[in-house]
């Protein structure tokens, strides 16, 4: 889709860039959803199936230190990737403290070694890999 949209001069408005909180780490694999999340909600997490199987959530643990390594958070990591394709022109991000709307704009501008994000994508390519056999 990206390459079409900029063969034809459209940009990208990416949303729940977070993978609708999955990407922020906070779900463990070994431990239901916690309460309160959007995962526990019928009405917000509907969506989530695909994304919270153990496999998955334990690719998404694996991501930790990449983002350390590149001296950010888990969100701004994944945000950052977002963020780094030229195509993109925004990132929605969805919030429910202050703190996390500061945090995720941290990412803006942020620049991480090419390297990282293609260890990173090959953990999510293999675990998504997986669930889609499922």
């Amino acid at each position: 889709m990206i390459p079409l949209s900029a063969d034809n001069g459209i940009s990208q408005i990416v949303w729940s860039p977070l993978g609708q909180g999955v990407l922020s780490g906070k779900y463990d694999p070994d431990k239901p959803p916690p309460p309160g999340s959007r995962a526990t909600s019928p009405e917000m997490g509907g969506w989530m199936d695909r994304l919270l199987r153990p496999d998955v959530l334990r690719a998404v643990q694996r991501l930790k230190p990449i983002a350390e390594e590149a001296g950010l958070t888990l969100p701004q990591f994944a945000l950052a990737w977002v963020l780094r394709e030229p195509n993109v022109a925004s990132a929605i991000i969805g919030a429910s403290r202050p703190e996390q709307v500061r945090e995720n704009a941290a990412a803006s501008g942020v620049i991480v070694e090419t390297d990282l994000f293609v260890r990173a994508e090959a953990i999510i390519e293999e675990a998504l890999q997986g669930a889609e056999t499922v």
